[in-house]
């Protein structure tokens, strides 16, 4: 069965730095680029349309849909199929438990999920010291996250890992051994 990363976890919690760490130990390890409609950030996305999201809507291919910052980001079926039909393993980044349980129901494949933390505090200087011009909202959802781990405590998850106490590299060989 094929099988995927699902990185959970509120912004500037290392889900890039991490993912980084795991592709350069790990070449078939990459990044899921999630569909996005909408304006702002594009590194780490494939820039969509509405057209396309209507269109992937209309044939059941939208996996899971988030709308925050003012743009709308999809986990959809043909851009995880690209990526398994790649010989890939794809790494999904995720901020909202509704997202984990949609993959894990919605997509088939044995996906291990990775809960990533670190203190709010962490996040407003990690935010801060990338230049993200939007920290304020950042921040929301970080608050967002920690309430929805709150109302969501029954949660399996393969990994926990705190990444303002454990460099990347180490969070990345974790990953890798619970991946088997």
């Amino acid at each position: 069965m094929r099988a995927g990363i699902i990185l959970y976890g509120p912004p500037a919690s290392g889900k890039d730095t991490i993912t980084a760490a795991l592709s350069e130990q790990a070449p078939q390890l990459v990044q899921f680029a999630r569909l996005k409609i909408g304006e702002g950030r594009n590194l780490g996305y494939r820039m969509g349309t509405v057209e396309q999201l209507h269109q992937l809507e209309a044939a059941d291919d939208v996996i899971y849909r988030n709308d925050r910052y003012n743009s709308v980001y999809l986990v959809d079926r043909p851009g995880l199929d690209d990526v398994f039909d790649a010989g890939h393993t794809p790494i999904v980044h995720l901020g909202q438990i509704a997202g984990i349980g949609a993959l894990v129901t919605g997509y088939s494949a044995a996906w291990l999920t990775v809960q990533l933390d670190c203190p709010r505090e962490v996040t407003e200087q990690r935010s801060v010291l990338r230049g993200d011009t939007d920290t304020p909202a950042r921040l929301a959802a970080w608050d967002a996250t920690a309430a929805d781990l709150q109302a969501n405590p029954d949660v399996e998850w393969a990994l926990r890992l705190r990444t303002d106490q454990q460099p990347a590299v180490e969070s990345a060989q974790a990953i890798i051994k619970a991946l088997g």
